[in-house]
């Protein structure tokens, strides 16, 4: 099973929706926050329940992961009045701001992936974009793969070090087989 066939564009707009509006009164959320919270989110929910929250791809960029249509999707729901792009400063540098101007359809989203997401804005919280950066780069998801290359979502059971577990191994393999992957 090819976990890119399942690629759902309408709900990532609804889920950077989501996102805007959560980190709305986060002084550090910007941009790049967004594209951080929606690749640590997806991959995250990987290891959890085995599958991603979109299934979009993920490309490595000089500055982390981000969806590779994340630029359009964001255009369109500018263009459609959901949302707009707003500038802002922090310390002095720009902080190119998202803003939704329509709530997003809670509707798209299992339980599991609210959750999920909502996680990863509570510990991202208040982290700089040079922060969130700098851990994006320390996943080993990111790490093995070259510059505009995709991200696979099979490399978020990674570890960030070399330690693998039974428990660890069983789990894995559990997933492998729900998911159809030889291992």
């Amino acid at each position: 099973m090819d976990l890119w066939e399942q690629a759902d564009e309408e709900k990532l707009a609804e889920l950077i929706l989501y996102i805007a509006e959560r980190i709305e009164d986060d002084p550090t959320g910007g941009a790049t926050k967004i594209n951080k919270i929606l690749y640590f989110s997806e991959f995250a929910h990987v290891r959890a329940h085995g599958a991603p929250i979109t299934g979009v791809r993920y490309q490595k960029l000089p500055r982390g992961p981000a969806p590779r249509r994340l630029r359009p999707i964001r255009d369109q729901l500018i263009a459609n009045g959901d949302a707009e792009l707003r500038i802002d400063t922090y310390f002095g540098y720009p902080l190119h701001r998202l803003v939704a101007k329509r709530r997003a359809d809670p509707s798209r989203f299992e339980q599991s992936e609210r959750d999920t997401v909502d996680q990863v804005i509570e510990a991202l919280r208040g982290k700089t974009a040079d922060e969130v950066s700098k851990m994006s780069h320390r996943d080993k998801a990111w790490d093995i793969v070259d510059l505009y290359d995709d991200i696979p979502f099979a490399s978020a059971f990674l570890a960030s070090e070399s330690v693998v577990t039974k428990a660890t191994r069983n789990h894995a393999e559990e997933l492998a087989e729900r998911l159809g992957i030889t291992v």
